[in-house]
């Protein structure tokens, strides 16, 4: 086969098939869609005018277990880069290994960590074994892809803004080799902000930069560290992502435009993220911690041109009117917007309390010291990765009961299954009465989502990271329950004896109910005066619902839906109502600019 001259970067402006081109990106990520919409996303993107997709490839998730490698239905990146091909995109591909990406621990899966040595992000030999064992399952199938094969592929990202963490001097090198190696042939190129860009490069590839405004001269920057090179904003930043607890945030469509209107002026490519954020399903949301934890929403919505659900924004409007002028052609007509529907409220019939369904637990296990998620020997020894662990003991006194820090993320503490507290970051000590007589003190951690950014990166281990101490004297002898709440779990839950609701359910406790549907339609669930847990619809873990926000409801996409009747299972750590609602939109419960504005607030 004739070699094609692919992305060129070799003078001022990118040239592609030794044409002049122009990238105009957005980054849509697969694994946070439904695969039903694929094509109903990548569609509004072309029809807004943009001429390439960008999107992360999540580690963790096409290799959950070590050796066990996954890329069918929802993770079958093949098919949705030949989908973006169909429809006249290019791609550009970031596949990592870490990715940030408001992920849990940035993309790397969590077996990395039961190497009490592993220094994530490094040549650490650990780290880089596993990261030669995965690529050499996915490159391959990236190589057919490429431009010069006669796929869609121009440009391949070398991991992810390492600048801005910068511990190893080799690992870049390690990372270009790796792909290189394995016949990765198109434009190679890093991604830093501000900050990364002094230390983020490394020979042969294009850097880029990441940034939402003008004021600080990073293009200015970028042109100076490559003169005579194109500058590309790899992330522009349409919007910004939440944490629990803090308000929404949300960027001005006006002011986002005259910021793009000024770049494009200025020959600069740009690639949107998130052009459409998506959902972060399950428990793959990540955290950020410099000096206070702080875990992610479910939702991904980022105040991006398109919503969590797909709908139109001024944003995009504004955009695709812009862009139109960029591009040669009539842009397409956008998809028509997909209906959405409030169903009428679902009554929770039956419960099983969190104690009967420890029977279910996939892994039950006695040791003296308690042991982390990611060293308890569950999940083919790959350890537990996500949801909840229950650590058990018996105590013969009272006194002040010290976590040192060591409860990972959360965790609700009980004597003999009576509630008596929390403990976090911000909580660490609870006081135990007195008895003479011997008593189960329980601790129910939840793994609330690996810190995905910074310097925590290394020291994510969750459930008791540590000795727990009563007056001082460290807890021995526990018993510690996965419960990791896959599918194989809820779905172990059936064959368990539900109680109905009328007899005063104790908490936490999972709870049922059936929502009937003539036709599947996208909604929004919403649970007003319930506290804090998880959603399952037909298995499907939605994510986290927790009253102190900003997220109030979370996205059900239609194609998940059934006609008939479909199960809705709501885990609920404190307190639960008879009903659970539903919306044709999204609820916020306050909202704030990316200046820090507080500007609006919804009842």
């Amino acid at each position: 086969m004739t070699e094609r001259e692919g992305l060129r970067a070799d003078s001022p402006h990118f040239t592609l098939g030794g044409a002049p081109f122009r990238i105009l990106g957005g980054s849509i990520h697969y694994f946070r869609v439904p695969r039903a919409y694929w094509r109903d996303r990548l569609l509004k993107l072309k029809a807004c005018g943009l001429n390439t997709l960008t999107t992360y490839v999540p580690w963790n998730l096409h290799e959950p277990e070590r050796g066990v490698y996954l890329f069918h239905e929802q993770l079958d990146l093949e098919a949705y880069i030949r989908l973006a091909e169909e429809l006249g995109l290019w791609v550009i591909l970031r596949p990592g290994p870490y990715i940030c990406a408001e992920w849990d621990l940035g993309g790397l899966p969590s077996w990395l960590l039961q190497d009490k040595n592993m220094k994530l992000r490094t040549t650490y030999s650990g780290f880089t074994t596993a990261v030669n064992s995965y690529f050499d399952k996915l490159i391959p199938r990236i190589i057919p892809l490429q431009f010069n094969g006669g796929g869609p592929i121009i440009a391949v990202q070398v991991e992810n803004e390492y600048g801005s963490y910068a511990k190893d001097e080799q690992y870049l090198s390690f990372i270009r080799e790796a792909l290189l190696s394995r016949g990765i042939s198109e434009l190679l190129l890093t991604s830093d902000n501000r900050e990364g860009l002094k230390c983020g490069g490394v020979d042969g590839v294009l850097q880029t930069v990441n940034l939402q405004k003008l004021s600080y001269g990073d293009v200015h920057n970028l042109a100076e560290l490559q003169p005579q090179k194109p500058l590309l904003v790899m992330e522009y930043w349409s919007g910004w992502f939440d944490v629990w607890g803090e308000p929404h945030h949300v960027f001005d469509a006006e002011e986002m435009i005259t910021i793009v209107r000024e770049l494009l002026d200025r020959g600069v490519s740009i690639n949107f993220y998130m052009f459409h954020g998506g959902t972060s399903f399950g428990f793959m949301s990540g955290a950020i911690d410099f000096g206070t934890y702080k875990p992610q929403t479910s939702s991904y919505d980022y105040d991006a041109p398109l919503t969590e659900s797909g709908d139109y924004t001024t944003k995009y409007h504004l955009l695709r009117k812009l862009l139109s002028t960029y591009n040669r052609e009539p842009l397409l007509e956008p998809p028509v917007a997909q209906s959405r529907r409030a169903y009428e409220p679902v009554m929770v019939t039956h419960y099983i309390s969190l104690w009967e369904s420890l029977r279910c637990a996939e892994t039950h296990f006695t040791a003296d010291d308690p042991l982390s998620m990611e060293n308890l020997p569950a999940n083919h020894n790959n350890g537990q990765s996500y949801g909840y662990t229950l650590y058990e003991t018996d105590i013969y006194s009272g006194g002040e009961l010290n976590s040192r820090n060591h409860v990972r993320d959360r965790a609700l503490v009980f004597i003999d299954r009576e509630l008596i507290g929390v403990l976090d970051y911000r909580n660490q000590k609870i006081r135990i009465s007195h008895c003479k007589s011997e008593r189960t003190l329980c601790l129910l951690v939840e793994n609330c989502g690996r810190v995905n950014y910074g310097p925590a990166l290394d020291n994510q281990q969750k459930g008791l990271n540590g000795d727990i101490t009563l007056e001082d004297v460290p807890l021995k002898k526990f018993t510690m329950h996965c419960l990791d709440m896959k599918p194989s779990f809820i779905n172990r839950l059936q064959s368990l004896k539900w109680k109905s609701v009328g007899n005063k359910p104790s908490y936490p406790a999972f709870f049922r109910g059936s929502l009937v549907v003539d036709e599947p339609t996208d909604t929004f669930v919403k649970l007003p005066n319930w506290s804090k847990g998880v959603v399952f619809v037909n298995g499907q873990n939605l994510g986290r619902h927790w009253s102190i926000g900003p997220q109030k409801a979370l996205f059900l996409p239609g194609p998940w839906l059934r006609i008939g009747d479909n199960q809705i299972i709501v885990f609920e750590e404190l307190k639960a109502v008879e009903s659970i609602y539903f919306a044709e939109n999204p609820e916020y419960s306050k909202i704030i600019d990316v200046s820090g504005q507080l500007f609006c607030t919804l009842v």
